[in-house]
């Protein structure tokens, strides 16, 4: 799953591949915008973890993983 993050006064969003499914991506964000949590904490598929604190959050994204194109075209 293609997550991307917006964060409050930060010029870039952060993108990252997950193996979790849309709806534990969506209960982690939840809890931690409930207060549960004050940090957003997600795995990627490599390992590294991302920790961005709740109440920067601006928006997340969820989205399949786009197919990577392999090789030349001529157009």
């Amino acid at each position: 799953m293609e997550v991307k993050i917006g964060v409050q006064h930060a010029p870039r969003e952060i993108v990252l591949e997950s193996g979790l499914s849309a709806e534990e991506i969506e209960r982690v964000v939840a809890d931690a915008l409930s207060g549960k949590s004050q940090l957003l904490s997600l795995e990627d598929e490599r390992g590294r973890k991302i920790l961005v604190p709740a109440d920067r959050l601006a928006y997340i994204e969820l989205g399949e993983p786009a197919a990577r194109k392999v090789g030349f075209s001529a157009l």
